[in-house]
């Protein structure tokens, strides 16, 4: 038993030996790491109490250079903090210190995400800097200590609002109106909104030379083309340019004679005129000097009746006879590709895609479709008799080539969505005396309808088609011989019309679906300039949308206040003077969107 009880004791002395071994297995090192931890911080406290100061020094070097200039300032690179003429200035590279230490300063764009808020990637802000500073050091031991900051320009957060009628008179104005309502606004302008329903002859006329009867007109966007043919007393033919403005202003540029004209066509360089010559059925002018440059002789002695132009190829009704010649040049004369017979004598043609419709004085077929895919070879493919109607004297095809509305007496429809076989009428109406002379299509599902005696112009709608309706009109005691109409790319919308008054042939009328307010316009407001380049930060405006309607609005800035560019960013750019432009739009006449206000930050 004795034996037993000495065996235990040296078990547990072995046990508590190995446990003591490893504590100061674990203990002694950490306790010799924090002593010389301990040493190595009172070696490094002057060290570090010494690069906080310079750290400070920098930070405040960098406060006052920013102060002093923000374009001097704003460079992106490494830099350092020198004293010049008793104030901080940067130069560029690091800075080694009488007393070792090495300082940098360095200065990086600033870029903020979508919500604007600070980020490490995003777009860049110009009026922000992003600051790193760094003091090194290498004895007793390296080491460094940093600072992270963000500066802005320094000087205050100036603000320029725009709002007031006279400040918008300044801008420019293309569609719109300034209005005095509420304290100033933007609206959209009447230009364009004219009713075709309610046709007047307010728009001043204008006298064609001589004394001759015009009677065919046609016309392209800023400008008309009429030729006179009743009589040999007028000009064969008239170029009249129209003004862009509201209203607008009709004025002859040029004439051309020589002939008595039945048919015009007109193109920005040349005009064609289908002529009562026998050996020059078409003449071709030039319309920079106004002198015959080519001609078309049609086979026979008949005269010209219709002219059409489609790319290089002219096409010609001859009596009876369709027939197409060359324009590959505009030169000489025209040799002739193919022709086609009619059933009588065509009074119109119209081409539109591979397909040409002809206006015939034929008394059951007043209306035939022919296939000029190729045209040396054309063939007649369709056709439409018009029911109690007399000779077709004119023809308007629709932009879809659909539709043809045919003047015999009275206004047809005819459904030409198939082009070949007997076309039906869809619909027709009755001109209630008056005798018809020209038809032409315009916005709106409207017809216009000229004419003599009776209600000489008048307006149809004909958005039922089985039952077209009158919904305006005007009298013209004279008679109007010829219409032509004419939506600009701006939005304004006139008729032309040339009547039998000798000393007012030709007359516009303002058109439209009605309604106060243009489609679209846009205002440029006059430049912001505060003198000197500056950041524009933020720009918000106020206006209202009423349904159908918009409103947006681009900025720009520019360095030499003459060139801008405007863009959708509302924010961020720098240079010296500032503009904005506003877009309006609207579906609905009575309604606009109505811009009030615009405000921008910007920091000098």
């Amino acid at each position: 038993m004795v034996s037993q009880f000495w065996k235990i004791r040296k078990g547990q002395s072995l046990i508590e030996l190995l446990i003591a071994m490893a504590l100061a297995a674990v203990l002694i090192p950490a306790f010799m790491t924090g002593i010389m931890t301990t040493r190595e911080g009172r070696a490094q406290q002057p060290q570090r109490a010494t690069a906080n100061a310079y750290l400070r020094e920098a930070q405040e070097a960098v406060r006052q250079v920013r102060e002093n200039g923000w374009s001097t300032f704003a460079v992106n690179g490494t830099f350092h903090p020198v004293v010049a003429s008793g104030a901080w200035t940067l130069v560029s590279g690091n800075e080694t210190t009488s007393d070792g230490f090495v300082r940098s300063i360095d200065i990086a764009d600033a870029k903020r995400d979508g919500s604007g808020n600070l980020a490490d990637s995003g777009t860049v802000d110009p009026s922000t800097k992003k600051i790193t500073i760094a003091v090194a050091w290498n004895l007793p031991y390296q080491s460094q200590v940093t600072n992270e900051l963000y500066v802005t320009r320094y000087l205050d957060n100036l603000v320029y609002t725009e709002t007031t009628e006279a400040q918008f008179n300044a801008g420019v104005k293309s569609g719109t109106n300034v209005t005095n309502t509420a304290g100033g606004e933007v609206i959209l302008g009447a230009g364009g909104q004219g009713d075709w329903c309610n046709p007047n002859l307010s728009i001043s006329a204008l006298d064609l030379p001589k004394s001759g009867v015009a009677n065919a007109l046609t016309a392209i966007e800023g400008r008309a083309f009429a030729v006179t043919g009743d009589n040999a007393s007028g000009v064969s033919f008239a170029n009249v340019t129209i003004s862009n403005t509201n209203p607008p202003v009709a004025a002859i540029t040029g004439t051309f004679d020589g002939y008595k004209t039945n048919s015009v066509f007109g193109e920005t360089n040349y005009a064609y005129l289908a002529t009562d010559s026998n050996s020059k059925e078409i003449v071709i002018i030039n319309l920079g000097n106004y002198s015959e440059a080519g001609y078309f002789n049609a086979p026979g002695n008949d005269e010209g009746n219709s002219i059409f132009v489609a790319g290089n190829v002219g096409y010609m009704t001859d009596e009876d006879k369709l027939y197409t010649f060359d324009l590959s040049a505009k030169t000489g004369s025209r040799g002739q590709l193919g022709s086609v017979n009619l059933v009588g004598t065509g009074r119109k043609v119209i081409v539109s895609g591979t397909y040409a419709y002809v206006a015939t004085e034929n008394t059951s077929n007043q209306l035939q479709i022919v296939d000029v895919s190729n045209p040396s070879s054309m063939t007649i493919v369709g056709q439409a008799g018009l029911a109690g109607g007399t000779g077709a004297v004119d023809v308007f095809i629709n932009s879809s080539a659909s539709r043809a509305y045919v003047t015999a007496g009275k206004l047809y429809i005819v459904d030409i969505s198939t082009k070949t076989g007997s076309r039906p009428t869809v619909g027709s109406y009755n001109t209630n005396g008056m005798t018809p002379k020209g038809v032409t299509g315009v916005s709106g599902n409207k017809i216009i309808i000229v004419g003599t005696g009776a209600e000489e112009y008048q307006v149809v709608d004909v958005t039922t088609e089985s039952s077209p309706s009158r919904c305006g009109g005007l009298n013209v005691d004279a008679g109007i011989n010829g219409v032509a109409s004419v939506m600009e790319q701006d939005g304004d919308a006139y008729s032309y019309i040339i009547t039998r008054d000798a000393g007012a042939e030709f007359r516009m009328i303002a058109g439209g679906p009605g309604g106060r307010y243009s489609s679209s316009g846009t205002f440029i407001s006059r430049a912001f300039d505060p003198g000197y380049s500056t950041s524009y930060n933020r720009i918000s405006f106020t206006g209202v949308t009423p349904n159908q309607t918009s409103l947006s609005v681009q900025t720009a800035v520019s360095a030499d206040c003459i060139n801008y560019t405007f863009t959708d960013s509302l924010g961020f750019n720098v240079g010296r003077c500032f503009k904005y432009k506003l877009y309006l739009t609207t579906t609905d006449a009575n309604a606009t969107p109505v811009f009030y206000d615009l405000t921008v930050n910007y920091s000098p």
